[in-house]
């Protein structure tokens, strides 16, 4: 028999001693002495793994998670890595020439929409700064799930925790918290950097991302884009340009759009729960010397499972918004841009490319669960285009005016119904009575007590209202 074979049970660290060095060890206080790893090879337990561990350990107490377990500056170090390892800065070249390019779109923006001028002069960025710029939205957008998988890592791991340790780890639920989010905030670093090499502009990806109120255009990410277009570069910026100043005019003007989108998207992901199932199976090997496993899972959305139906019914509405507005971006964009001669031919490379997404998007897709495709773009471009042609653009942007006057899906299917009540209300009908008028005045007669009812009426000419008359808007 070996010697550590006949060694007893004094010989081994009981569950105070076993702390003690847990605590050492987490707090930073060095390394431990000679008779402590060799007590901790007796347990079977690798001294060197172990240091690994709380090597990780340690960093993610360091990290400023905060409460919600999740270091966003990780993300940040991250997503800038990637970012400037092959970044370039902006030529004086490319400045002048994006300048007067913002500065044509300008004009011929104002011909083809009501919606005014930016208060912020549109600039040329570099992928470096587009990270800076739209990081606290993507950390918006991710945090829910960024929980769910945090939330569900910690009670998996502690499951697998053997019953003899549990005492020695007692209160470490929200360490190990911190190291789940900690790898999301690591993967949602990465995915950022990799679009950071794929967007032209602030409005790209389709999403208010950029601040309120500020265009930009990535000239690294434009010289890629064109490369194989075949098409004059000077063409391709003010095309590009005038999308861009479309896209935050509208944010601007719209004051509740941005808030309305990312509402959207955050209830969708409220919605992500993780397959607990398989992060168990991975939990009950999982190495935290070694966390390429877990780290490729949370990658490629293995622990998502399928979506579910409030989960699809989110997305279709997300989708059918995000197509609403590029579709109006699209038609403004076109009637800008009539003096350009490849602008068809640009954009249905536009439209082609947000259908395809690149790697960058779909990495944010698995790691999400979230697609952001305007899927019906199309179909709102049309729409757009019929009520263009039918009220002009100041009726068709006033539809921005309020939540309540933007298209709706249905509006999507059927357009010259949507054109039919624009005419309507322009030449002062009243629209007609639908499901919801019928439902609120039925509201109302309640809760008056019926007193709106005219039938009992000391007066004649009360009432007199003819049968589809105008009602309040």
């Amino acid at each position: 028999m070996t010697d550590d074979a006949d060694k007893t049970g004094d010989d081994l660290p009981g569950d105070d001693d076993l702390a003690e060095m847990l605590r050492r060890m987490l707090g930073g206080q060095g390394g431990i002495d000679p008779e402590q790893l060799r007590q901790l090879s007796a347990m079977g337990i690798d001294p060197a793994m172990m240091r690994t561990i709380m090597q990780q350990l340690q960093a993610a107490m360091a990290g400023d998670g905060g409460d919600d377990g999740v270091d966003w500056s990780a993300a940040r170090t991250q997503a800038l890595h990637i970012a400037n390892r092959d970044g370039l800065g902006i030529t004086a070249g490319a400045r002048t020439e994006f300048d007067q390019a913002f500065a044509l779109a300008a004009l011929w923006l104002s011909e083809a929409t009501s919606i005014g001028e930016l208060a912020q002069t549109p600039r040329p960025i570099t992928r470096g700064q587009w990270v800076e710029a739209t990081l606290p939205v993507w950390q918006e957008l991710a945090e829910p799930v960024a929980s769910s998988i945090s939330d569900a890592l910690t009670a998996a791991l502690e499951s697998q925790t053997p019953e003899e340790m549990r005492p020695a780890i007692e209160g470490a639920g929200r360490l190990m918290r911190r190291v789940g989010g900690a790898l999301f905030a690591g993967q949602l670093g990465a995915v950022i950097g990799k679009l950071s090499l794929e967007v032209v502009s602030g409005g790209d990806v389709g999403i208010p991302l950029m601040p309120t109120g500020e265009a930009a255009i990535l000239p690294q990410n434009f010289a890629d884009f064109g490369r194989d277009l075949e098409i004059e570069e000077d063409q391709l910026a003010l095309v590009l340009a005038t999308r861009e100043l479309a896209h935050a005019r509208l944010f601007r003007h719209a004051k509740w759009l941005r808030l309305h989108v990312i509402s959207q998207v955050t209830d969708f992901a409220r919605g992500v729960h993780v397959d607990t199932d398989a992060l168990e199976d991975l939990a009950s090997r999982f190495d935290p010397s070694s966390p390429e496993e877990l780290r490729a899972a949370i990658e490629s959305g293995a622990l998502l499972p399928q979506r579910s139906e409030a989960q699809v019914a989110a997305l279709t509405r997300l989708e059918n918004l995000l197509a609403t507005i590029e579709g109006w971006v699209d038609v403004v964009t076109a009637d800008a841009t009539t003096r350009v001669p490849s602008a068809d031919r640009i954009a249905e490379a536009v439209r082609r490319r947000r259908a395809v997404g690149g790697p960058g998007e779909q990495a944010m897709a698995s790691l999400v669960g979230l697609e952001l495709r305007p899927r019906r773009l199309r179909e709102a471009a049309a729409m757009w285009r019929a009520v263009t042609d039918a009220v002009g653009p100041a009726v068709r942007d006033g539809l921005w005016d309020y939540p309540d006057l933007m298209p709706s899906a249905e509006d999507l299917d059927d357009p010259a119904g949507l054109v039919a009540r624009l005419q309507a209300r322009e030449r002062g009908e009243a629209p007609e009575r639908d499901a919801f008028d019928d439902a609120l005045e039925a509201l109302l007669e309640e809760e008056t007590g019926g007193q709106n009812d005219t039938s009992s009426s000391d007066d004649p000419h009360d009432g007199d209202t003819a049968p589809g008359g105008p009602r309040p808007v």
